[in-house]
């Protein structure tokens, strides 16, 4: 199949931006424990947890992140940031119910951030400029 020479360019834009995204949210597990705590009762029902959970946690998130930068085992890679920002985006549900309210309104960027993770997991085999595994 002929594909334009522009789509690994734009794929590679796209799962850097996403990666940012993602490695922000990750750091955010080590710099503010306490944080991601909190961020895990709201949203996911999960009962409070110390820094070492969050340290845990985004560890693993940080080795899932660095194989998708670098194009590693994509559908798994790239398949569970899809999954988890999907349960992420669902989750919120409450805040666009009420999207004047607070700072509600900036939830609504998840959704093109999720259809870059669904674009990246269905042209992953597309996805090759700096990517260690080209299929």
């Amino acid at each position: 199949m002929n594909q334009p020479k522009q789509l690994p360019v734009a794929l590679f834009t796209l799962r850097i931006t996403v990666f940012v995204v993602f490695f922000v949210w990750c750091v955010d597990k080590f710099v503010r424990p306490d944080h991601a705590s909190k961020v895990f009762e709201i949203f996911y029902g999960s009962p409070a947890f110390g820094p070492t959970i969050s340290y845990l946690i985004g560890a693993l998130q940080m080795v899932l992140l660095i194989g998708f930068l670098l194009g590693i085992q994509k559908k798994i890679t790239y398949g569970a940031l899809l999954l988890f920002h999907f349960i992420s985006t669902v989750s919120s549900y409450k805040q666009y119910l009420a999207p004047y309210e607070g700072m509600n309104l900036l939830f609504f960027a998840a959704w093109p951030m999720l259809a870059a993770c669904y674009a990246l997991y269905i042209l992953r085999d597309s996805d090759t400029l700096w990517s260690l595994k080209k299929t």
